[in-house]
């Protein structure tokens, strides 16, 4: 048979859009000859559609579409997934759902069992599980084939999670129990980095586990803060990846059971390479789905403002993005230089601001009310709230969408200021460690071939300059060491005492965790940033700012 992954990138909440995106993909897989067109999980809604599913329009809007869709599948079988109510002309309670399509009607549907609530999910709070899986026999290639149907968190049932499985229940076992031939699972699953490797491994350890070919179809696209990497695949039954759609695009991928050899195989990315994609297409997304067309990035000189702005060029095109120096008294003349040789690599706008006069005025404004006091942070965050609104500023007056530029390091202990450089639209490498985004850079720099993004960018010891000789590390320990510790700390929930027993300085880290714990409040009024590692600071971390927790 002829089975085509249909891989593609919904809009939530566009269920006229997204239905014109599955026309399209339904009438390409027919004349290609395919028997049967798999979509991935709430295709017609796109996923998460989060509390849009608590308007019972939204809701009776998205099973009608499923509906009319069935008219178009005629000479093929289609699984597309949809929100089904629980009981008819109730859009209250509902199933996430697959709906089978054939001879120009549902001929079935089938509900997610596992229903995950854990990280960025949130799915008991919209649906019921399905009660019992259930095997359908579909002609597809001429012949009679039992089909088990299953839908995301389905297929990782057997994840082990500290060395225990997350559920006891077991969809695809009772499928397989049921006699089924081939297993189709439709999902949205967001990417992390390392995720597609363990994917494939958790996959293919089911595949075995029930000696049966498995069709998994995923989503791709940024919506908010979540990236869907794609990467669907077709599984033979020994565990083999036959047929492997792109990663991080767009793809439509037809694969004849009886000739896997001329399979199209796309090579899975490495970690740093993947992180680039994801970041590329979130913010292309991003913009996209929310109708901007241009960007603007405040530029430093530093690395953090580089690699948001070669990211941004990479998602949009150097033309629309605009790049603006804002030099103050304490800006070095290499930062201001390096900033200008980054412009002209990436070929975008680039214009100087200068801030003095702003800051000045400032100064003078409030130099009655602060008194003899000595200058301090106060000061220093003056001169970054002056750019966040000159910024803002251009964003206003000509429609652009501000990129903030902070990082995960950054982030995570307050090295940032509110309405400052926190100002913006999206914050691009906010869960990207500072260790990282230096890796980022010198992967774009070798993939282009030249020096991008400057080699004293590179060298130099960050700082923010906001005043005299400042480093980063006047305030914060080495990033290598900081970056350790807020992956076992926040990604890894790991105490201060275990990281201490870990062999981490007991000061430090006792230092690291306050700094974390005490910011919230700064996070919690941060722009939208887009997810790339297990545990950002977006939807899938809720810690309470007024607290007292040490």
């Amino acid at each position: 048979m002829r089975i085509a992954l249909a891989q593609i990138n919904p809009i939530v909440g566009d269920i006229a859009g997204n239905c014109e995106l599955i026309v399209r993909e339904l009438d390409r897989a027919t004349a290609q000859g395919a028997d049967l067109v798999v979509f991935p999980e709430l295709a017609i809604t796109g996923y998460p559609p989060k509390d849009l599913l608590l308007k019972p329009d939204f809701v009776r809007r998205n099973v009608a579409a499923v509906e009319q869709l069935a008219t178009q599948c005629q000479e093929v079988v289609a699984i597309i997934g949809f929100a089904q109510p629980v009981v008819d002309g109730d859009m209250r309670r509902m199933h996430n759902a697959a709906a089978v399509c054939a001879n120009g009607r549902v001929l079935h549907t089938h509900a997610k069992k596992l229903l995950p609530t854990y990280d960025v999910f949130d799915e008991t709070r919209y649906f019921a599980p399905g009660e019992n899986s259930t095997v359908e026999t579909l002609t597809l290639g001429g012949r009679a084939v039992r089909v088990g149907f299953s839908i995301c968190e389905d297929l990782w049932s057997h994840e082990l999670i500290g060395g225990h499985r997350r559920y006891s229940a077991d969809p695809l076992g009772a499928l397989a129990k049921q006699g089924a031939e081939l297993l189709v699972n439709l999902s949205a699953s967001p990417f992390s980095v390392g995720k597609p490797g363990r994917r494939r491994d958790i996959f293919k350890e089911q595949v075995l586990r029930l000696g049966l070919p498995l069709v998994y179809v995923n989503q791709v696209g940024g919506n908010d803060d979540l990236i869907f990497d794609g990467g669907s695949a077709y599984f033979s039954a020994d565990g083999v990846v036959q047929a492997q759609a792109k990663y991080f695009a767009s793809d439509l991928l037809v694969c004849d059971t009886h000739a896997l050899s001329d399979a199209r195989r796309e090579t899975l990315p490495d970690d740093l390479a993947s992180v680039r994609q994801a970041l590329v297409l979130g913010t292309r997304d991003y913009v996209r789905k929310c109708g901007f067309k241009d960007v603007v990035v405040g530029l430093s000189g530093g690395i953090d403002s580089a690699v948001t702005a070669a990211i941004a060029t990479q998602a949009l095109g150097a033309e629309r993005v605009h790049g603006v120096a804002m030099p103050s008294r304490f800006s070095s003349a290499h930062s201001l230089a390096d900033a200008e040789q980054l412009a002209k690599n990436l070929g975008i706008d680039y214009r100087v601001i200068a801030i003095e006069d702003c800051h000045t005025a400032f100064e003078k404004v409030l130099a009655p009310h602060f008194g003899d006091r000595p200058a301090d942070v106060a000061e220093e965050n003056i001169q970054a709230r002056t750019r966040g609104n000159l910024l803002m500023a251009l964003s206003n007056k000509f429609g652009w969408l501000l990129l903030t530029t902070g990082n995960k390091s950054e982030m995570a202990v307050g090295y940032c200021t509110l309405y400052g450089d926190m100002s913006g639209g999206l914050a691009v490498i906010s869960d990207v460690p500072k260790t990282m985004v230096y890796a980022l850079a010198r992967r774009m720099n070798a993939a282009a071939g030249r020096a991008v993004i400057p080699e004293s960018t590179l060298s130099k010891a960050p700082s923010a300059e906001l005043r005299e000789n400042q480093t980063d590390q006047d305030s914060l320990p080495p990033y290598d060491v900081l970056d350790a510790i807020l992956a076992e700390y926040v990604e890894g929930e790991a105490s201060v005492e275990e990281l201490t027993r870990k062999g981490f300085d007991a000061t430090t880290v006792a230092r690291v965790a306050r700094l974390v714990d005490r910011n919230e409040y700064k996070r919690k009024q941060a722009a939208t940033g887009l997810k790339v590692t297990s545990r950002a600071f977006g939807s899938g971390r809720r810690m309470p700012i007024a607290a007292r927790y040490e």
